[in-house]
């Protein structure tokens, strides 16, 4: 199947000699959610200028729906929706009247049964009347949603959604976001919430100084570089690491009292590595009085890739 969106050596340098995007590769699936993590100032958002037109690359091709989105950027950029991280918007304009306008500038009929199904799945139909200024944060950014929604849009960008918002509204706003892909809507969104993509993404791209650093699938992504971590606690110290346990990955910490190990791929391997160990310290008359297993999060991934010097290898950068 063609990709929706095929993006190829991307780079975006600013007068300044700045360079925000270095020769960037991606391509997403029809109908997927994609996660774009990064710490601030990673590209993340000038990528998404590029796709949406806000953005003029320095070099690199950018292909929607199997065309060329600078060729035919005005046609090819009706069928993609943007909800900005800004909050910036029409803030005297009630609601309703608000979407209705966004609809209408990509030439679209008006549609009062669609606005209504949207502003509800939003839980903003109780506040169309009111004006924008009027609304919470986490309200105003539902906003954007719908007006990003309003002309049903088959590529959809989120960037940092729910910045600002509460646990409550972010959970709903993950809901909406599910109901949009049941529609097949693609989603690609960029977060600083690290528990979003891994609740929602089915693929995951980390990015770094502009330099996309892998993109994989994210329950591939887990089990190939997810490690395990275990925390024996030994019922008496060790002065040093008996001959038997060098074939495991295990140091001694706080002064010998804890066996800690860290190690497999993923979960299971990990996890039943450990068993053998607690085995082996069994039958070597060794004991312990606690296990603290701790399996690596998606955070924990992303945290180890942008701490290394350069990113994954090249084995493992996909």
């Amino acid at each position: 199947m063609q990709p929706i969106l095929e993006i190829a050596g991307l780079t975006k340098t600013y007068k300044g000699g700045f360079t925000a995007l270095r020769n960037v590769d991606l391509s997403i699936r029809k109908g997927e959610i994609f996660a774009l993590l990064g710490p601030n100032g990673a590209g993340k958002t000038t990528l998404i200028g590029a796709v949406c037109g806000l953005v003029r690359p320095s070099s690199g091709t950018i292909h929607a729906f199997g065309e060329d989105m600078g060729r035919h950027w005005r046609r090819l950029r009706a069928r993609v929706g943007l909800v900005p991280q800004e909050l910036a918007t029409d803030m005297f304009e009630p609601v309703l009247r608000s979407v209705n306008h966004s609809r209408g500038l990509f030439g679209l009929a008006p549609n009062p049964a669609l606005i209504e199904e949207i502003l509800r799945a939003l839980s903003l139909w109780d506040k169309r009347d009111a004006q924008i200024r009027t609304l919470s944060g986490g309200m105003k950014r539902r906003v954007l949603i719908a007006k990003a929604l309003a002309h049903e849009p088959e590529l959809l960008f989120l960037d940092e959604p729910t910045a600002g918002v509460d646990v409550e509204l972010r959970r709903d706003m993950w809901k909406q976001i599910a109901r949009l892909r049941e529609r097949g809507t693609t989603v690609i969104l960029t977060t600083h919430y690290i528990e979003e993509a891994e609740e929602m993404a089915d693929r995951v791209g980390i990015i770094r100084k502009g330099e996309i650093l892998m993109v994989d699938d994210k329950a591939t992504m887990m089990k190939r570089l997810g490690r395990v971590e275990a925390l024996i606690s030994l019922a008496q110290p060790l002065a040093g690491l008996p001959e038997f346990l060098s074939a495991y990955p295990v140091t001694l910490i706080e002064e010998g009292a804890v066996l800690c190990y860290r190690g497999g791929e993923g979960g299971v391997a990990g996890t039943a590595e450990v068993a053998e160990l607690t085995k082996a310290l069994t039958r070597a008359g060794i004991d312990y009085t606690g296990i603290d297993i701790h399996e690596s999060s998606l955070e924990d991934i992303f945290v180890n890739l942008l701490e290394g010097p350069d990113g994954p290898s090249a084995e493992a950068a996909a």
